[in-house]
This record gives C-alpha cells, structure tokens and sequence, in this order.
C-alpha cells in the first residue's frame, strides 16, 4: 500500500513538474514534495508501521522516488533558468550605438587662466616660481619689509591677527623676504597667491584676493630692467600695442618707488570712461627693494640692488575680461564660469 503512495506521488510530481513555468513554481513544488512536511517526508513517517522485513524494501523505493523528484527539479530548474535569462537579456537590451548623455568638460577658473599667462612671461625671462605660507609671523609680512609697528604704512592695511606676532599675510612680499634669507643672490623670483586684509565686500572689494609678486637681486639692477620686465608682462596679458608707464608713488620697502600704468586698452590712450579720461590704468606698484631690507635679510646692498612689484590679479582679470565685480570670482555662478 505504502509503494503504491510513493509511485502515485512519483507520478503527481512529474506532472506538476511538467506544467511549471517559473522558477517560483518550481520553489513550490520543492517544499511540496520535498520539504519538511513534504509528501514524500510525511510518508516515510508512517515507515515505523510496517513490518521489519518489508521496511528496506520501501525505504529503497522511497529514495528512487526522492531521487527522481530532485534530479526532474534541477533538470527543469536550469531549464527555466535559462528561459527566463533570455528574456531578460531581451528586455534589458542595450543598443550600444546610441549616442550616450553630453559630458560637461571642466573649465579653468579667469583667475588661473590670466595667471598662467603672467607665470609664462615671467618663467620666459628666466623666473622662478616661489610660494610660501599663508598664515605669517609679523617680521615676514612687516617688519623685514620695512614696516615697523608704529610706521603709518600699517595703517592702510587692516590686518587679520591671530597673535600680536601671528598674522593672515596681507602681501606675498612675505615670500620674498623668506627667499632672501635663505638664497644668496642673484634671485629671480614670481610670488602669486592669496593674501587677506579687513575689508567691507562690494564690486571693487574682497577681504581675500590674490597678489602677484616680482623679485630680482643682482648686481647692476636698475629701473630699466623694471620697465623692461613690465612691459613683457604686459605685452603678454594685454597685446603688443599697449604701453607701460611708471611714476613716482611711496612704499617703505622700495627706494625709489612707482604706480604700474598700462595704456587704457578701450581707447587707445585717448582718454575715456573706462580710464577716467586719462588714457592709463593703475596695475600695481613697484620700485627699487630698499637697501634696508636688503641689509635685514643678509645682502650687501652695496654690491647688490634690485626691483620688485606687486599687481592684485583680480583687478587684471577684471581689465582683462571687461569684468565690473569682484564678487563674480568668487560665486561659483555656472553661466559666469562658462564664458571662459
């Protein structure tokens, strides 16, 4: 009677097996016939009725029909299997030849692009680009400068202090007193980066903006060599037709010391509402180092003298690209930054 049950549920299996269509149904039959409360399990259970001389004979037919069960669900299992990967694989097609979604390619910010420009004059003529750090002691960013604590210098230059001798740098001429303490001339050096000074923001003001600084010490500098540096620099930023001017000006660490001109690039030099009917444009200021911080950081200043400059890149990238706020630079405005 029992192998009777077991060949019925044989045959019940194979035919469920048959009809299945899904790995799902597949799952089910398993736990029907398999399972723990299986029909194949429940009938082993009734095993211990049966006489002891007829129970190896079912145990045997049992596991031929558990045996058969389990290989028809593999076979059929990697059937559907197979199916249902094909029709995935239809739906999930992916057609290669389309074109795929724009990528948006980054641009270089106007402040870097102008400043790459002024770094190629000046590596051209034989400078070195020098860096150094942005929170300064005093006697770098002053003192070495020829700028004492009481000098009135110190007055337009509204100073971001952590300690009364640690400081936010104010001027990257830090950099080229730190240069001529350790390097003996000659010294050749450009010194670009940000500096800070407390300031109320607006189009023409930033607490945080960015100088560019010349040095060059050597024997037999004159200011002719200064005019000559600038007018390179110029020529590069502005075009071969503009003209360079200096006059005289005050800064305690040059000796003599000069306004950086251009000719106004809209007219000419006639003279109009962008120069202020003058026909020149202020870029910096520049003049002879002061053999006072010559002698201070080491140099005879009788066998060496030497020039530097200083220009705010902002206010070049603004005359450059006809830009009326600073602010602009500092925005992250997509549509502003697309333009360049």
């Amino acid at each position: 009677m029992l192998k009777e049950k077991l060949q019925q549920v044989r045959e019940e299996a194979a035919e469920e097996l048959r009809r299945a269509e899904t790995s799902e149904d597949i799952e089910a039959l398993r736990i029907l016939f398999l399972g723990k409360k299986g029909r194949i399990t429940s009938l082993l259970s009734e095993m211990g009725k049966l006489p002891p001389e007829e129970r190896p004979v079912i145990g045997q037919a049992a596991n031929e029909v558990r045996n058969f069960v389990e290989a028809m669900i593999k076979e059929k299992k990697s059937e559907i299997g197979r199916r249902e990967l094909e029709l995935r694989l239809k739906k999930e097609k992916l057609d290669i030849t389309l074109p795929g979604k724009p990528v948006m390619i980054g641009r270089q910010h106007p402040l870097h692009l102008v400043l790459d420009e002024i770094e190629d004059a000046f590596i051209s003529m034989g400078f070195t680009i020098e860096n150094g750090p942005e929170v300064e002691f005093d006697k770098y960013n002053f003192e070495k400068l020829n700028i004492p604590a009481d000098h009135p210098a110190r007055d337009t230059q509204d100073t971001f202090y952590f300690t009364p001798d640690i400081l936010l740098r104010t001027q990257t001429s830090s950099v080229q007193v730190r240069v001529m303490e350790k390097q003996a001339p000659p010294i050749r050096i450009l010194s670009p980066g940000r500096v800070f000074r407390i300031d109320e923001i607006d189009a023409t003001h930033s607490p945080v903006f960015h100088q560019i600084e010349g040095l060059v010490i050597d024997e037999g500098i004159t200011m002719s060599h200064l005019k000559g540096a600038l007018e390179t620099m110029a020529k590069k930023l502005f075009g071969e037709n503009v003209k360079t001017r200096i006059r005289p000006d005050y800064f305690p660490f040059t000796e003599p010391s000069a306004e950086i001109c251009v000719s106004c690039f809209r007219c000419g030099g006639e003279g109009c509402r962008f120069c202020k009917g003058e026909g020149w444009i202020e870029i910096g200021g520049a003049g002879m180092v002061n053999p006072k911080v010559l002698e201070g950081c080491g140099i005879d200043s009788v066998k060496y003298s030497g020039f530097a400059f200083g220009m705010g890149l902002e206010r070049l990238v603004m005359l450059r690209y006809k830009i009326d706020d600073i602010r602009m630079f500092f925005e992250n405005d997509i549509r502003f930054l697309n333009n360049f």
